[in-house]
């Protein structure tokens, strides 16, 4: 699928940050370390429930697709049926990303820019948690990717969502490998120890990251 490659760049935002990792991998604590040492978030996943609230042009058009009954009985879209839709069929899943990943990145487009005029001056992150298996990687300054091991990863999931172990490796398995990730990433940040080691790492990064932007600044002066 085609993207506006500089719609996050255009922001105003001082640096565009993408945050990634796969389900389960602690990327929201990540981003909440992150908020607190002052990058305002833009969540995708929360910009991805607007744009399919009903009434808007994406809802009608994916019950247009799937039929009324990956509807609740109170009217919203049934998050789970479709993914279990989707996840048996490639080419639903390619029909329905089409019909709502250029409204998601408007919506998160619009939002990132609300931010960037409140905090002039200040490091956008936006946490996209397929951002490479969609192939979205330069349309930010800068990717941090958050793993751990695979085993920790399917364990974790399955207790999230109350899965099977099985289950849990079956979605594992339709992500992309961790050592492909890694490769497209900036910076990455292990999350399989305690909540303190990880907020090491990510002060670690975050004083990185700081210092390279007034690197770039005094560079263009």
């Amino acid at each position: 699928m085609r993207h506006d490659r500089d719609i996050f760049k255009k922001t105003g935002a001082a640096l565009a940050l993408g945050v990634t990792g796969g389900v389960a991998s602690g990327k929201s604590t990540v981003c909440a370390m992150l908020e607190e040492m002052g990058a305002p978030l833009v969540d995708m996943d929360v910009a991805a429930r607007r744009v399919v609230e009903p009434g808007t042009e994406a809802f009608e058009s994916i019950v247009a697709l799937f039929g009324k009954g990956v509807l609740t009985p109170g009217g919203v879209l049934d998050r789970k049926k479709i993914g279990a839709i989707v996840f048996a069929d490639p080419e639903k899943r390619k029909k329905l990303e089409s019909l709502t990943h250029p409204a998601i990145l408007r919506e998160s487009a619009v939002w990132a820019g609300r931010l960037a005029r409140k905090h002039p001056g200040a490091v956008i992150q936006m946490a996209v948690p397929l951002l490479i298996e969609s192939g979205m990687m330069d349309m930010f300054d800068n990717i941090l990717l958050v793993h751990i091991p695979p085993r920790m990863q399917a364990r974790r999931l399955a207790e999230r969502d109350q899965i099977t172990l099985e289950e849990a490796g079956r979605v594992l398995k339709s992500q992309l490998p961790i050592n492909e990730k890694i490769a497209h990433a900036d910076f990455v940040i292990d999350n399989r120890g305690t909540v303190e080691e990880t907020r090491k790492q990510v002060e670690g990064f975050w004083k990185t990251l700081k210092k390279n932007i007034l690197k770039e600044r005094s560079e263009t002066l």
